[in-house]
Protein backbone atom coordinates (compact mmCIF):
# COMPACT_ATOMS: atom_id res chain seq x y z
CA UNK A 1 0.00 0.00 0.00
CA UNK A 2 1.55 3.46 -1.34
CA UNK A 3 0.91 5.66 2.11
CA UNK A 4 0.28 9.95 0.87
CA UNK A 5 1.13 12.60 3.36
CA UNK A 6 -1.99 15.14 3.81
CA UNK A 7 -0.83 18.20 5.66
CA UNK A 8 -2.70 19.71 8.09
CA UNK A 9 -4.07 23.75 6.91
CA UNK A 10 -3.97 26.58 8.85
CA UNK A 11 -5.36 29.90 8.10
CA UNK A 12 -3.31 32.82 9.47
CA UNK A 13 -5.94 34.68 10.95
CA UNK A 14 -6.53 31.29 13.35
CA UNK A 15 -3.40 31.90 14.94
CA UNK A 16 -4.63 35.35 16.13
CA UNK A 17 -5.53 34.15 19.64
CA UNK A 18 -2.46 31.98 19.98
CA UNK A 19 0.66 35.24 19.87
CA UNK A 20 2.28 34.62 23.33
CA UNK A 21 2.66 30.69 22.15
CA UNK A 22 5.73 28.73 20.22
CA UNK A 23 4.72 29.11 16.78
CA UNK A 24 4.64 25.21 16.09
CA UNK A 25 2.36 24.76 19.61
CA UNK A 26 0.41 27.66 17.88
CA UNK A 27 -0.25 25.93 14.50
CA UNK A 28 -0.91 22.68 16.39
CA UNK A 29 -3.54 24.34 18.35
CA UNK A 30 -4.82 25.77 15.70
CA UNK A 31 -4.86 22.75 13.27
CA UNK A 32 -7.05 20.62 16.28
CA UNK A 33 -9.62 23.87 16.05
CA UNK A 34 -8.51 25.43 18.96
CA UNK A 35 -9.38 29.05 18.90
CA UNK A 36 -8.94 30.76 21.92
CA UNK A 37 -6.46 31.07 24.84
CA UNK A 38 -9.54 30.22 27.21
CA UNK A 39 -9.76 27.08 25.67
CA UNK A 40 -6.07 26.18 26.77
CA UNK A 41 -7.21 26.32 30.31
CA UNK A 42 -7.53 22.85 31.91
CA UNK A 43 -8.86 23.78 34.92
CA UNK A 44 -11.14 21.93 37.17
CA UNK A 45 -13.99 24.64 37.21
CA UNK A 46 -14.08 24.29 33.40
CA UNK A 47 -15.54 20.83 33.85
CA UNK A 48 -18.56 20.36 32.67
CA UNK A 49 -21.32 20.40 35.37
CA UNK A 50 -22.04 17.06 37.81
CA UNK A 51 -25.59 17.80 37.73
CA UNK A 52 -25.69 17.97 33.64
CA UNK A 53 -25.01 14.25 33.42
CA UNK A 54 -28.29 12.49 32.83
CA UNK A 55 -29.65 10.49 35.00
CA UNK A 56 -27.23 11.40 37.83
CA UNK A 57 -29.71 12.46 40.53
CA UNK A 58 -31.51 8.84 40.35
CA UNK A 59 -28.33 6.98 40.62
CA UNK A 60 -26.85 8.99 43.29
CA UNK A 61 -30.60 8.00 45.21
CA UNK A 62 -29.71 4.45 44.42
CA UNK A 63 -26.42 4.56 45.88
CA UNK A 64 -27.39 6.55 48.79
CA UNK A 65 -30.60 4.31 49.96
CA UNK A 66 -27.60 1.60 50.43
CA UNK A 67 -24.93 3.58 52.07
CA UNK A 68 -25.74 2.02 55.33
CA UNK A 69 -25.68 -1.33 56.81
CA UNK A 70 -26.51 -3.71 56.32
CA UNK A 71 -26.74 -2.58 52.65
CA UNK A 72 -23.83 -3.83 50.59
CA UNK A 73 -22.61 -2.10 47.11
CA UNK A 74 -21.11 -5.15 44.66
CA UNK A 75 -18.99 -2.94 42.09
CA UNK A 76 -18.98 -4.94 39.04
CA UNK A 77 -15.80 -3.68 36.25
CA UNK A 78 -14.56 -4.72 33.06
CA UNK A 79 -11.23 -6.33 32.35
CA UNK A 80 -9.32 -3.73 30.96
CA UNK A 81 -7.74 -0.53 32.03
CA UNK A 82 -10.96 1.50 32.16
CA UNK A 83 -12.38 -1.05 33.86
CA UNK A 84 -10.11 -1.39 36.78
CA UNK A 85 -9.59 2.08 37.37
CA UNK A 86 -13.20 2.64 37.69
CA UNK A 87 -13.46 0.02 39.90
CA UNK A 88 -10.72 1.48 42.03
CA UNK A 89 -11.89 5.00 41.74
CA UNK A 90 -15.55 3.73 43.35
CA UNK A 91 -14.28 1.44 45.41
CA UNK A 92 -11.57 4.21 46.89
CA UNK A 93 -14.06 7.38 46.57
CA UNK A 94 -17.61 5.53 47.91
CA UNK A 95 -15.46 4.39 51.00
CA UNK A 96 -14.37 8.19 51.55
CA UNK A 97 -18.28 8.86 51.54
CA UNK A 98 -19.25 6.97 54.17
CA UNK A 99 -20.09 3.66 52.23
CA UNK A 100 -19.46 0.58 55.41
CA UNK A 101 -19.69 -2.40 52.84
CA UNK A 102 -18.29 -2.32 49.26
CA UNK A 103 -16.66 -4.78 47.74
CA UNK A 104 -16.23 -5.29 43.96
CA UNK A 105 -16.19 -8.54 41.40
CA UNK A 106 -14.54 -8.58 38.06
CA UNK A 107 -15.32 -11.63 35.59
CA UNK A 108 -12.52 -13.61 34.14
CA UNK A 109 -12.80 -12.82 30.59
CA UNK A 110 -11.91 -16.96 30.08
CA UNK A 111 -14.72 -17.93 32.20
CA UNK A 112 -17.16 -15.56 32.23
CA UNK A 113 -17.00 -13.25 29.31
CA UNK A 114 -17.57 -9.67 29.16
CA UNK A 115 -20.26 -7.82 31.20
CA UNK A 116 -22.49 -8.72 33.44
CA UNK A 117 -23.75 -12.19 32.78
CA UNK A 118 -25.95 -14.06 34.75
CA UNK A 119 -23.19 -16.08 35.17
CA UNK A 120 -21.34 -13.41 36.90
CA UNK A 121 -24.29 -12.63 38.42
CA UNK A 122 -24.47 -16.41 40.12
CA UNK A 123 -21.10 -15.59 41.83
CA UNK A 124 -21.61 -12.24 42.68
CA UNK A 125 -25.18 -13.60 44.41
CA UNK A 126 -22.95 -15.38 47.04
CA UNK A 127 -21.97 -12.25 48.31
CA UNK A 128 -25.48 -11.18 49.01
CA UNK A 129 -25.29 -7.39 47.81
CA UNK A 130 -28.56 -5.21 47.97
CA UNK A 131 -26.83 -3.28 45.06
CA UNK A 132 -24.98 -4.43 42.15
CA UNK A 133 -22.88 -1.10 40.59
CA UNK A 134 -21.87 -1.92 37.27
CA UNK A 135 -18.71 -0.04 35.55
CA UNK A 136 -17.70 0.38 32.32
CA UNK A 137 -20.03 -2.44 31.20
CA UNK A 138 -23.96 -3.16 31.62
CA UNK A 139 -25.36 -0.75 29.17
CA UNK A 140 -25.98 -4.19 26.95
CA UNK A 141 -26.63 -6.80 29.31
CA UNK A 142 -29.93 -7.24 29.50
CA UNK A 143 -29.92 -10.58 31.14
CA UNK A 144 -27.42 -10.06 33.67
CA UNK A 145 -29.73 -7.30 34.71
CA UNK A 146 -32.92 -9.36 34.64
CA UNK A 147 -31.38 -11.75 36.46
CA UNK A 148 -29.87 -9.52 39.21
CA UNK A 149 -32.90 -8.22 40.13
CA UNK A 150 -34.71 -12.00 39.98
CA UNK A 151 -32.04 -12.41 42.82
CA UNK A 152 -33.11 -9.70 45.05
CA UNK A 153 -30.19 -7.32 44.09
CA UNK A 154 -30.94 -3.58 42.76
CA UNK A 155 -28.87 -2.89 39.83
CA UNK A 156 -26.88 0.28 38.57
CA UNK A 157 -25.01 0.67 35.30
CA UNK A 158 -22.69 2.89 34.69
CA UNK A 159 -21.41 2.70 31.29
CA UNK A 160 -19.99 4.57 28.59
CA UNK A 161 -20.79 2.15 25.46
CA UNK A 162 -23.21 2.34 22.79
CA UNK A 163 -26.67 0.61 23.45
CA UNK A 164 -28.31 -1.70 21.33
CA UNK A 165 -31.83 -0.91 20.39
CA UNK A 166 -33.33 -1.82 23.83
CA UNK A 167 -32.19 -0.86 27.87
CA UNK A 168 -31.55 -3.06 30.49
CA UNK A 169 -34.15 -2.63 33.08
CA UNK A 170 -31.55 -1.32 35.60
CA UNK A 171 -32.98 0.74 38.33
CA UNK A 172 -30.91 3.23 37.06
CA UNK A 173 -28.46 4.13 34.25
CA UNK A 174 -26.46 6.51 34.06
CA UNK A 175 -24.80 6.55 30.35
CA UNK A 176 -23.50 9.63 28.12
CA UNK A 177 -24.86 7.62 25.34
CA UNK A 178 -28.06 7.03 26.20
CA UNK A 179 -30.37 8.57 23.73
CA UNK A 180 -31.74 12.16 24.77
CA UNK A 181 -29.08 12.43 28.08
CA UNK A 182 -28.30 15.56 26.72
CA UNK A 183 -24.98 15.61 28.22
CA UNK A 184 -22.46 17.84 26.17
CA UNK A 185 -19.50 15.53 25.79
CA UNK A 186 -20.53 12.00 24.23
CA UNK A 187 -16.81 10.77 25.25
CA UNK A 188 -16.43 9.80 28.88
CA UNK A 189 -14.68 6.68 29.55
CA UNK A 190 -16.13 4.24 32.11
CA UNK A 191 -13.66 6.03 34.56
CA UNK A 192 -15.14 9.35 33.57
CA UNK A 193 -18.69 8.28 34.06
CA UNK A 194 -17.64 6.54 37.68
CA UNK A 195 -16.03 9.85 38.54
CA UNK A 196 -19.21 12.26 37.87
CA UNK A 197 -21.34 9.54 39.97
CA UNK A 198 -18.59 10.09 42.83
CA UNK A 199 -18.22 13.78 42.91
CA UNK A 200 -22.41 13.82 43.10
CA UNK A 201 -22.21 11.76 45.82
CA UNK A 202 -19.98 13.72 47.64
CA UNK A 203 -21.67 16.76 46.97
CA UNK A 204 -25.14 15.31 48.14
CA UNK A 205 -23.31 14.00 51.06
CA UNK A 206 -21.52 17.98 51.67
CA UNK A 207 -17.95 15.89 51.77
CA UNK A 208 -14.82 17.90 50.60
CA UNK A 209 -14.55 18.22 46.95
CA UNK A 210 -10.83 17.43 47.76
CA UNK A 211 -11.72 13.81 48.89
CA UNK A 212 -12.96 13.03 45.36
CA UNK A 213 -10.25 15.29 42.89
CA UNK A 214 -7.90 13.70 44.69
CA UNK A 215 -8.49 10.53 42.50
CA UNK A 216 -7.92 12.11 39.54
CA UNK A 217 -5.21 9.95 38.80
CA UNK A 218 -7.33 6.63 38.20
CA UNK A 219 -9.35 9.12 36.05
CA UNK A 220 -6.34 10.11 34.19
CA UNK A 221 -5.37 6.84 33.17
CA UNK A 222 -8.50 5.37 32.78
CA UNK A 223 -9.24 7.74 30.18
CA UNK A 224 -6.16 7.82 28.37
CA UNK A 225 -5.60 3.89 28.19
CA UNK A 226 -9.75 3.54 26.78
CA UNK A 227 -8.18 5.86 23.43
CA UNK A 228 -11.26 7.90 23.98
CA UNK A 229 -11.13 10.82 22.25
CA UNK A 230 -9.60 13.66 24.49
CA UNK A 231 -12.26 16.58 24.35
CA UNK A 232 -12.24 19.73 26.17
CA UNK A 233 -13.85 17.77 29.05
CA UNK A 234 -11.41 14.73 29.23
CA UNK A 235 -8.35 16.25 28.74
CA UNK A 236 -9.18 18.23 31.55
CA UNK A 237 -9.87 15.31 33.69
CA UNK A 238 -6.53 13.77 31.91
CA UNK A 239 -4.25 17.07 32.65
CA UNK A 240 -5.39 16.96 36.50
CA UNK A 241 -4.54 13.50 36.71
CA UNK A 242 -1.32 14.51 34.79
CA UNK A 243 -0.44 16.85 37.46
CA UNK A 244 -1.39 14.90 40.57
CA UNK A 245 1.45 11.80 39.40
CA UNK A 246 3.92 14.54 38.66
CA UNK A 247 3.60 15.95 42.15
CA UNK A 248 3.51 12.23 44.03
CA UNK A 249 0.08 12.64 45.35
CA UNK A 250 -1.06 9.63 43.39
CA UNK A 251 -1.82 6.17 44.47
CA UNK A 252 1.12 4.05 45.31
CA UNK A 253 0.16 1.83 42.49
CA UNK A 254 0.45 4.14 39.93
CA UNK A 255 3.70 5.05 41.22
CA UNK A 256 4.64 1.18 41.05
CA UNK A 257 3.63 0.48 37.62
CA UNK A 258 5.75 3.47 36.43
CA UNK A 259 8.61 2.31 38.52
CA UNK A 260 8.49 -1.27 36.71
CA UNK A 261 8.11 1.00 33.04
CA UNK A 262 11.06 2.73 34.24
CA UNK A 263 9.11 5.95 33.69
CA UNK A 264 9.74 8.99 35.88
CA UNK A 265 6.48 10.50 37.76
CA UNK A 266 8.62 13.67 37.78
CA UNK A 267 7.79 14.22 33.97
CA UNK A 268 5.11 11.20 33.23
CA UNK A 269 3.43 12.20 29.78
CA UNK A 270 0.00 10.86 28.55
CA UNK A 271 1.77 8.43 26.15
CA UNK A 272 3.62 6.89 29.20
CA UNK A 273 0.09 6.11 30.91
CA UNK A 274 -1.15 4.84 27.42
CA UNK A 275 2.24 3.27 26.28
CA UNK A 276 3.74 1.52 29.32
CA UNK A 277 1.49 1.72 32.35
CA UNK A 278 -2.24 0.75 30.57
CA UNK A 279 -0.22 -2.17 29.10
CA UNK A 280 1.08 -3.83 32.55
CA UNK A 281 -2.38 -3.48 33.70
CA UNK A 282 -4.48 -4.44 31.03
CA UNK A 283 -2.15 -7.89 30.87
CA UNK A 284 -3.61 -9.05 34.17
CA UNK A 285 -7.34 -8.73 32.13
CA UNK A 286 -5.86 -10.57 29.13
CA UNK A 287 -3.74 -13.35 30.70
CA UNK A 288 -4.71 -14.14 34.08
CA UNK A 289 -7.42 -12.08 36.48
CA UNK A 290 -7.85 -8.58 36.67
CA UNK A 291 -8.19 -8.70 40.00
CA UNK A 292 -4.49 -8.61 40.35
CA UNK A 293 -4.52 -4.85 38.67
CA UNK A 294 -7.49 -3.48 40.82
CA UNK A 295 -5.55 -4.85 44.26
CA UNK A 296 -2.79 -2.71 42.52
CA UNK A 297 -4.36 0.61 42.58
CA UNK A 298 -6.00 -0.21 45.44
CA UNK A 299 -3.19 -0.60 47.68
CA UNK A 300 -2.06 1.94 50.36
CA UNK A 301 1.27 0.08 51.11
CA UNK A 302 3.88 1.35 48.89
CA UNK A 303 5.79 -2.22 49.40
CA UNK A 304 2.22 -4.54 48.46
CA UNK A 305 1.94 -2.19 45.30
CA UNK A 306 5.40 -2.25 44.10
CA UNK A 307 5.00 -6.53 44.95
CA UNK A 308 1.81 -6.43 42.62
CA UNK A 309 3.35 -4.76 39.86
CA UNK A 310 5.76 -6.60 39.32
CA UNK A 311 2.97 -9.33 39.24
CA UNK A 312 2.19 -7.21 36.22
CA UNK A 313 5.15 -6.46 34.81
CA UNK A 314 6.03 -10.31 34.47
CA UNK A 315 1.84 -10.99 33.16
CA UNK A 316 3.09 -8.10 30.88
CA UNK A 317 6.57 -9.75 29.53
CA UNK A 318 4.30 -13.33 28.57
CA UNK A 319 1.37 -10.99 27.09
CA UNK A 320 4.01 -9.58 24.48
CA UNK A 321 5.57 -13.21 23.74
CA UNK A 322 2.06 -14.14 22.89
CA UNK A 323 1.05 -11.36 21.16
CA UNK A 324 4.98 -11.14 18.93
CA UNK A 325 3.88 -14.95 17.77
CA UNK A 326 0.32 -14.12 16.95
CA UNK A 327 1.31 -10.78 15.48
CA UNK A 328 3.90 -12.67 13.07
CA UNK A 329 1.27 -14.97 11.84
CA UNK A 330 -1.61 -12.69 11.67
CA UNK A 331 0.71 -10.47 9.30
CA UNK A 332 1.80 -13.78 7.11
CA UNK A 333 -2.00 -14.19 6.49
CA UNK A 334 -2.93 -10.73 5.29
CA UNK A 335 0.51 -10.21 2.45
CA UNK A 336 -1.96 -11.52 0.15
CA UNK A 337 -3.45 -7.89 0.40
CA UNK A 338 -0.12 -6.25 -1.05
CA UNK A 339 -0.46 -9.07 -4.05
CA UNK A 340 -2.02 -7.48 -6.98
CA UNK A 341 -2.85 -10.84 -7.85
CA UNK A 342 -5.24 -11.34 -5.51
CA UNK A 343 -8.91 -10.51 -5.40
CA UNK A 344 -8.08 -10.19 -1.26
CA UNK A 345 -6.47 -6.66 -2.67
CA UNK A 346 -9.72 -5.10 -2.56
CA UNK A 347 -10.70 -6.23 0.72
CA UNK A 348 -12.03 -3.06 2.40
CA UNK A 349 -12.70 -5.25 5.83
CA UNK A 350 -10.26 -7.94 7.42
CA UNK A 351 -11.06 -10.72 9.41
CA UNK A 352 -8.61 -13.32 10.58
CA UNK A 353 -8.81 -16.40 13.23
CA UNK A 354 -6.62 -19.33 14.12
CA UNK A 355 -7.35 -21.95 16.14
CA UNK A 356 -4.11 -21.86 18.44
CA UNK A 357 -4.51 -17.89 19.03
CA UNK A 358 -4.80 -16.25 22.67
CA UNK A 359 -8.24 -14.82 23.07
CA UNK A 360 -6.94 -12.66 25.72
CA UNK A 361 -4.45 -10.84 23.16
CA UNK A 362 -6.48 -10.81 19.81
CA UNK A 363 -7.40 -7.15 20.22
CA UNK A 364 -3.99 -6.30 20.09
CA UNK A 365 -3.51 -8.22 17.35
CA UNK A 366 -6.04 -6.48 15.52
CA UNK A 367 -4.83 -3.40 16.35
CA UNK A 368 -1.26 -3.84 14.97
CA UNK A 369 -2.71 -5.34 11.60
CA UNK A 370 -4.94 -2.55 11.41
CA UNK A 371 -2.16 -0.10 11.88
CA UNK A 372 0.21 -1.95 9.07
CA UNK A 373 -2.67 -2.50 6.38
CA UNK A 374 -4.53 0.76 8.03
CA UNK A 375 -8.51 -1.21 7.47
CA UNK A 376 -10.91 -2.31 9.70
CA UNK A 377 -9.64 -6.21 11.20
CA UNK A 378 -11.69 -8.62 13.19
CA UNK A 379 -9.06 -11.33 14.98
CA UNK A 380 -10.97 -14.11 17.00
CA UNK A 381 -9.71 -16.89 18.63
CA UNK A 382 -11.56 -20.14 20.25
CA UNK A 383 -13.15 -19.60 23.90
CA UNK A 384 -15.01 -21.85 25.94
CA UNK A 385 -17.69 -23.87 24.03
CA UNK A 386 -18.50 -23.80 20.57
CA UNK A 387 -17.46 -20.05 20.37
CA UNK A 388 -14.91 -17.87 18.78
CA UNK A 389 -14.45 -14.66 20.77
CA UNK A 390 -13.59 -11.52 18.55
CA UNK A 391 -12.15 -7.86 18.96
CA UNK A 392 -12.41 -5.85 16.38
CA UNK A 393 -10.66 -2.59 15.51
CA UNK A 394 -11.30 0.36 12.93
CA UNK A 395 -9.92 3.67 11.10
CA UNK A 396 -11.73 6.76 11.48
CA UNK A 397 -14.67 6.79 9.55
CA UNK A 398 -15.86 3.84 9.80
CA UNK A 399 -17.72 3.27 13.01
CA UNK A 400 -17.13 -0.43 14.23
CA UNK A 401 -19.31 -1.11 16.04
CA UNK A 402 -22.46 0.58 13.71
CA UNK A 403 -21.15 -1.97 10.97
CA UNK A 404 -21.74 -4.89 13.32
CA UNK A 405 -25.05 -3.65 14.65
CA UNK A 406 -25.80 -3.29 10.69
CA UNK A 407 -24.74 -6.92 10.28
CA UNK A 408 -26.69 -8.23 12.82
CA UNK A 409 -30.47 -6.33 11.77
CA UNK A 410 -29.29 -7.43 7.85
CA UNK A 411 -28.55 -11.25 9.53
CA UNK A 412 -29.78 -12.43 12.70
CA UNK A 413 -28.38 -14.98 13.66
CA UNK A 414 -25.33 -14.53 12.63
CA UNK A 415 -23.49 -12.53 15.63
CA UNK A 416 -24.05 -14.02 19.09
CA UNK A 417 -22.97 -10.97 20.91
CA UNK A 418 -21.65 -7.76 20.52
CA UNK A 419 -20.47 -4.23 22.11
CA UNK A 420 -17.91 -1.27 22.27
CA UNK A 421 -18.05 2.11 20.47
CA UNK A 422 -16.18 3.44 17.22
CA UNK A 423 -13.03 2.36 17.23
CA UNK A 424 -13.08 -0.75 18.52
CA UNK A 425 -15.98 -3.58 19.63
CA UNK A 426 -15.81 -7.02 20.76
CA UNK A 427 -18.46 -10.01 19.80
CA UNK A 428 -18.76 -13.46 19.47
CA UNK A 429 -19.48 -16.02 16.64
CA UNK A 430 -20.96 -19.58 16.22
CA UNK A 431 -17.70 -21.07 13.99
CA UNK A 432 -19.87 -22.41 11.61
CA UNK A 433 -20.40 -18.07 10.81
CA UNK A 434 -16.89 -17.02 10.21
CA UNK A 435 -17.00 -17.17 6.95
CA UNK A 436 -20.14 -15.67 6.23
CA UNK A 437 -19.13 -13.18 8.87
CA UNK A 438 -16.01 -12.36 6.84
CA UNK A 439 -17.89 -11.64 3.25
CA UNK A 440 -20.59 -9.65 5.26
CA UNK A 441 -17.50 -7.39 7.72
CA UNK A 442 -16.07 -6.47 4.17
CA UNK A 443 -19.05 -5.75 2.71
CA UNK A 444 -20.55 -3.56 4.95
CA UNK A 445 -16.97 -1.93 5.84
CA UNK A 446 -17.27 -0.80 1.79
CA UNK A 447 -20.58 0.48 1.92
CA UNK A 448 -18.92 2.80 4.94
CA UNK A 449 -16.22 3.94 2.95
CA UNK A 450 -17.93 4.70 -0.81
CA UNK A 451 -16.48 3.58 -3.52
CA UNK A 452 -12.70 3.88 -3.81
CA UNK A 453 -12.16 5.38 -0.66
CA UNK A 454 -9.35 4.23 0.72
CA UNK A 455 -7.21 5.17 4.29
CA UNK A 456 -3.87 5.48 2.48
CA UNK A 457 -3.44 8.67 3.68
CA UNK A 458 -1.22 10.48 6.95
CA UNK A 459 -1.73 13.46 8.20
CA UNK A 460 0.67 15.52 9.71
CA UNK A 461 1.29 19.18 11.13
CA UNK A 462 3.63 20.37 8.08
CA UNK A 463 6.96 20.77 7.58
CA UNK A 464 9.61 22.47 10.34
CA UNK A 465 12.39 24.64 9.49
CA UNK A 466 15.94 23.45 10.73
CA UNK A 467 15.35 26.32 13.70
CA UNK A 468 12.49 24.82 14.73
CA UNK A 469 13.52 21.39 14.60
CA UNK A 470 15.14 22.04 18.21
CA UNK A 471 15.17 20.74 21.71
CA UNK A 472 13.31 24.05 22.91
CA UNK A 473 10.53 22.79 19.96
CA UNK A 474 10.27 19.06 21.79
CA UNK A 475 9.99 20.72 25.29
CA UNK A 476 7.11 23.25 24.20
CA UNK A 477 4.93 20.49 22.54
CA UNK A 478 5.48 18.70 25.20
CA UNK A 479 3.94 21.20 27.75
CA UNK A 480 1.40 21.36 25.32
CA UNK A 481 -0.42 18.48 26.03
CA UNK A 482 -2.01 16.19 27.10
CA UNK A 483 -2.51 14.72 23.61
CA UNK A 484 -4.10 11.54 22.48
CA UNK A 485 -7.29 10.03 20.55
CA UNK A 486 -8.68 12.89 18.62
CA UNK A 487 -6.47 15.47 19.79
CA UNK A 488 -3.25 13.84 18.32
CA UNK A 489 0.39 14.79 19.05
CA UNK A 490 1.77 16.60 16.60
CA UNK A 491 4.00 15.23 13.79
CA UNK A 492 5.73 16.16 10.90
CA UNK A 493 7.58 15.15 7.59
CA UNK A 494 10.44 16.05 5.64
CA UNK A 495 12.98 14.82 3.57
CA UNK A 496 16.03 13.69 5.04
CA UNK A 497 19.31 12.38 4.07
CA UNK A 498 20.66 9.11 6.08
CA UNK A 499 24.19 9.07 7.24
CA UNK A 500 24.10 6.17 9.63
CA UNK A 501 21.64 3.18 10.15
CA UNK A 502 21.50 0.28 12.30
CA UNK A 503 19.21 -2.37 14.04
CA UNK A 504 18.37 -1.89 17.92
CA UNK A 505 17.13 -5.38 19.39
CA UNK A 506 15.09 -7.11 16.46
CA UNK A 507 13.18 -4.75 15.54
CA UNK A 508 14.00 -0.92 16.40
CA UNK A 509 16.06 1.28 13.50
CA UNK A 510 18.31 3.79 14.55
CA UNK A 511 19.51 6.57 12.34
CA UNK A 512 21.01 9.53 12.33
CA UNK A 513 19.38 11.79 9.80
CA UNK A 514 19.85 14.96 8.67
CA UNK A 515 17.05 17.48 6.91
CA UNK A 516 18.32 17.74 3.20
CA UNK A 517 20.45 20.61 2.64
CA UNK A 518 20.70 21.68 6.36
CA UNK A 519 24.56 20.49 7.16
CA UNK A 520 22.81 19.50 10.60
CA UNK A 521 22.43 16.36 11.63
CA UNK A 522 19.50 14.58 13.90
CA UNK A 523 19.20 11.50 16.33
CA UNK A 524 16.36 9.72 15.35
CA UNK A 525 14.52 6.05 16.16
CA UNK A 526 11.88 4.22 14.57
CA UNK A 527 10.59 1.59 17.02
CA UNK A 528 9.11 -1.71 15.91
CA UNK A 529 9.42 -0.60 12.32
CA UNK A 530 11.02 -4.30 11.19
CA UNK A 531 9.67 -7.59 10.45
CA UNK A 532 11.95 -9.98 12.20
CA UNK A 533 15.61 -10.36 10.60
CA UNK A 534 15.79 -7.45 8.41
CA UNK A 535 18.21 -5.68 7.71
CA UNK A 536 17.60 -2.09 4.97
CA UNK A 537 20.41 -0.76 3.78
CA UNK A 538 19.61 3.16 3.91
CA UNK A 539 23.16 4.67 4.59
CA UNK A 540 23.19 7.13 1.91
CA UNK A 541 20.01 7.59 0.53
CA UNK A 542 16.94 10.11 1.20
CA UNK A 543 13.83 9.41 2.78
CA UNK A 544 11.02 10.89 3.71
CA UNK A 545 9.89 11.02 7.55
CA UNK A 546 6.62 11.09 9.74
CA UNK A 547 8.16 12.10 12.70
CA UNK A 548 7.61 13.54 16.40
CA UNK A 549 9.80 15.30 18.52
CA UNK A 550 11.02 13.97 22.04
CA UNK A 551 13.32 14.50 24.58
CA UNK A 552 16.18 11.89 25.41
CA UNK A 553 17.20 12.53 28.99
CA UNK A 554 19.96 10.00 30.15
CA UNK A 555 21.67 11.22 33.32
CA UNK A 556 21.61 14.71 33.52
CA UNK A 557 21.73 15.24 29.83
CA UNK A 558 18.27 16.09 27.66
CA UNK A 559 18.71 15.76 23.63
CA UNK A 560 16.34 16.20 21.00
CA UNK A 561 15.40 13.08 19.32
CA UNK A 562 13.21 12.10 16.32
CA UNK A 563 10.91 9.81 16.90
CA UNK A 564 9.63 7.78 12.96
CA UNK A 565 6.09 7.20 13.01
CA UNK A 566 6.73 6.04 9.16
CA UNK A 567 9.75 6.04 6.97
CA UNK A 568 9.12 6.64 3.03
CA UNK A 569 10.32 6.22 0.10
CA UNK A 570 10.79 9.76 -1.82
CA UNK A 571 9.73 9.27 -5.04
Amino acid sequence: MTLRIVRREVAAAELAGFSGLHPVLARAYAARGLRQPAELSLTLDRLLPVGSLGGIDAAVELLLAHREAPGRVLIIGDFDADGATSTALLMRGLRECGFADVDFLVPNRFEFGYGLTPEIVAVAAERKPSLVVTVDNGISSLAGVAAAQAAGMQVLVTDHHLPGRELPAADAILNPNVPGNGFESRYLAGVGVAFYLLAAVARRLAVPVARVTRYLDLVALGTIADLVPLDCNNRILAAQGLARIRAGACVPGILALLQVAKREYASVLASDLGFAVAPRLNAAGRIDDMSIGIRCLLADNAGEAAQLAEQLDSLNRERREIEADMQLQALAAVKVLDDPQALAAQRAGVVLYDADWHQGVVGLVASRVKDRIRRPVVAFANAKGDELRGSARSVPGVHVRDVLEAMATAEPGLIERFGGHAMAAGLTLRPANLDRFARAFDAEVMRWLGPGKTHDTIETDGGLSIDEIALPTAEALRAGGPWGQAFPEPSFDGEFAVHQSRVVGERHLKLWVEPAGSGRRFDAIAFNHLDPGARPQLEGSTVRLVYRLDINAYRSERRLQLLIDHLLPVC
